[in-house]
């Protein structure tokens, strides 16, 4: 590590209270998700779905009800956690909910095929023969059902694009706007439910449930994923001041515009950007601040890989920017200890670069570990933060390894990341990068023991 001389410590705050709301308020929508599938479950039990299930055909489609149901709720849940509520983004950071959006995502897809189904053969007397003509007259006959099966197209789209696998295979633009026709899925596969379903008219307090849930999700939508960014576009009116090469392929962007202090962005954070005047400009890309936002201007890097991203160094100034969110976890708001480490592999330093500049820390409380391939970003940088703050540095070169190592292959020391950092365990730890190589720094450093809940990791590849 670098070596600085100990000067006054600088009084930092004790574990941030946002750190508590945050916790409180994933309490809350795990309690409410839950909460919400008990509802439902105790409508359909309540309208005779226990008592159906003695017989064989009325338990096919009682099962079908309640199976159509859970989708139901998971859909509209799935809503929510695309509508990028700055509540729920805040509490669980991007990659957790990420997780959540995919488990809650494929939960609900099965259980949506397994209502198809049951359905189906419940109204086809329990007769498998019979069932594929019974499919077709309920998709012809009843009101509804042609926009519920353009729906279940539109998600079994969605939904098989997203298996890593064929994720592997599809850039990241293409996937991103296939991705977006989830929302017409589900806009399409409700409806029919609450025009023909007895579960969503069998009392006020369903259908009023039913609908404040349509209602939540369709405005969360139209606030978060419309509306916000349009006026926050209309008020900052960004713009390209100059692109900068910071490495082999690797290229920062410098931006400007109207009242950036009223922007609320935090270093760490990601945005969703796309550059107006160049093609492809209809499929926004996320890339992290590499600075520390001033209130004047923003800073971005980019790593030249996808379509759009190796287009970055033919941007021209005064190109106008179209931008979506802020959004990430990866920041302040997370810290709880007067302590943190930062841990980040290749352009992952980049989120890592501008929360050494923005986070406050006394001499020594904060380190960086950077492994890189040919030459560590932001080396300069990083130099003057050492100078100035006294930040600790690690450089870690060398190319990936193919054992599973956190380590680059020219570094031969301890896998063990408490022989880097001797007290790991006692600080916050922020990770970006790779997410094979995120996984491993993270079993690195839970067997170093930091608690789970001191781990904030974000992946840079899609």
């Amino acid at each position: 590590m670098t070596a600085v001389a100990e000067p006054a410590r600088v009084r930092v705050a004790p574990p941030d209270a946002r750190a508590r709301f945050d916790t409180g308020v994933r309490t809350a929508a795990v309690v409410g998700l839950w909460a919400s599938l008990v509802l439902v479950a105790y409508w359909w039990a309540a309208g005779g779905g226990l008592q159906a299930l003695t017989g064989w055909t009325t338990g096919l489609t009682s099962t079908g009800r309640l199976t159509g149901l859970l989708a139901s709720d998971l859909l509209l849940v799935q809503v929510l956690l695309m509508a990028r509520i700055p509540l729920l983004e805040r509490a669980y950071g991007q990659d957790r909910l990420a997780r959540v959006h995919r488990l809650v995502g494929f939960t609900s897809f099965n259980l949506m095929l397994a209502h198809i189904v049951l359905i189906t053969w419940g109204y086809a007397a329990g007769d498998l023969v019979r069932t594929p003509a019974t499919f077709w007259e309920l998709t012809t006959d009843y009101p509804g059902m042609l926009l519920a099966l353009a729906g279940t197209v539109c998600l079994v789209l969605t939904v098989v694009t997203s298996i890593k696998a064929a994720r592997r295979r599809i850039r990241y633009e293409s996937w991103h706007l296939l991705h977006l026709y989830a929302y017409l899925g589900v806009g399409l596969a409700l409806p029919h439910q609450l025009w023909t379903g007895q579960d969503f008219l069998s009392s006020t307090a369903a259908t009023v449930f039913w609908w404040t849930l349509w209602a939540a999700s369709i405005g969360a939508v139209l606030v978060w994923r419309v509306g916000g960014p349009v006026a926050r576009n209309l008020r900052h009116r960004l713009r390209v001041t100059s692109v900068v090469p910071e490495a082999d392929g690797v290229f920062s962007v410098y931006l400007t515009g109207r009242r950036l202090d009223l922007l609320p962005v935090e270093a760490g954070q990601f945005l969703g950007w796309r550059f107006l005047n160049r093609q492809g400009w209809t499929r926004g890309n996320p890339y992290s601040l590499s600075a520390a936002p001033d209130g004047k201007s923003l800073r971005i890097t980019v790593k030249a890989l996808g379509d759009n991203s190796a287009k970055t160094p033919s941007l021209r100034l005064g190109t106008p920017v179209f931008f979506e969110g802020p959004y990430g976890r990866l920041t302040a708001r997370a810290r709880t200890r007067r302590k943190v480490a930062l841990i980040g592999a290749g352009v992952g330093i980049t989120p890592l670069r501008a929360l050494a500049e923005g986070m406050t820390y006394a001499p020594g409380d904060a380190v960086v570990l950077h492994r890189f391939t040919e030459q560590p970003l932001f080396e300069r940088e990083f130099d003057v933060l050492a100078r100035e703050r006294g930040l600790d540095l690690v450089w870690l070169p060398g190319h990936r390894r193919h054992d599973g190592s956190w380590l680059g292959t020219a570094v031969r020391g301890s896998e063990d990341l408490a022989a880097w950092v001797p007290d790991i365990a006692d600080r916050d730890v922020y990770v970006c990068g790779p997410a094979p190589w995120t996984a491993a720094v993270t079993a690195r450093a839970l067997a170093a023991g930091v608690p789970a809940e001191r781990l904030h990791v974000e992946n840079f590849e899609w």
